[in-house]
């Protein structure tokens, strides 16, 4: 069975990402650093020949696609899964606002952000429930090519928790997203999935490291043969 490789990138930085403000939901655009981010990003895959390109419909992940997207000349496929965790009431306050007006709400996200969710908000369980189903259908479609999936931070790091088999629960402590940061997960059907590059910024002030190549060999009988 071919590889598929998926280039799972988070989208470039935006108005509020200094702000440190709870914005999953809320549509907001890239910065200027956020365009020059994807840009950077975008010389880097340039060369690659790209089946498709799919995108949270959210405007920060659209904008970031379209600049991946166009030395390649392709259209953006957007994808409802793909968006970003919904913070409910939350949405649009700083971590430390949210601390003061809903002490106990914080508390249990602290404990649990997988399952437990905000009022009007999601749950990490909900998350991955909706992305994952849409990324492996991305993977089955394109057997055997390499995919631009553009997506964001809480969503990419439940997909890879699911994918990898860590424990959900951990996902905030375990595992970062930069701002257009680049990861690539190989996949050998549509389940079994290998990391072969995380939370990768190479790019932002140069053409970028040198990416991975697909793994020919090694120790584990399903993925050769």
């Amino acid at each position: 069975m071919p590889q598929t490789r998926i280039f799972l990138i988070r989208h470039g930085a935006t108005t509020l990402t200094a702000e440190d403000r709870f914005a999953g939901a809320t549509d907001v655009r890239l910065s200027d650093e956020g365009r020059r981010q994807a840009g950077r990003l975008a010389d880097r895959l340039a060369g690659i020949p790209i089946a498709a390109v799919y995108a949270s419909p959210l405007g920060r992940t659209m904008e970031t696609a379209r600049i991946l997207a166009a030395p390649h000349h392709m259209e953006i496929q957007p994808r409802d899964g793909l968006r970003e965790i919904s913070h409910g009431h939350w949405e649009q306050l700083t971590r430390h606002e949210v601390e003061e007006k809903y002490p106990a709400e914080a508390a249990a996200w602290e404990e649990d952000p997988y399952t437990f969710a905000p009022e009007g908000g999601e749950s990490g369980l909900e998350v991955t429930a909706r992305a994952l189903p849409a990324l492996i259908e991305i993977v089955r479609h394109h057997e055997g090519g390499s995919v631009i999936v553009v997506s964001h931070k809480a969503t990419i790091r439940l997909l890879l928790s699911s994918l990898l088999g860590f424990d959900p629960r951990r996902y905030r402590d375990n595992l970062d997203q930069d701002p257009a940061a680049l990861n690539i997960v190989d996949f050998k059907g549509p389940v079994r999935a290998r990391l072969m590059l995380f939370n990768d910024t190479s790019h932002y002030s140069a053409t970028g490291q040198a990416l991975p190549q697909p793994t020919e060999k090694c120790l584990s009988k399903w993925w050769t043969h």
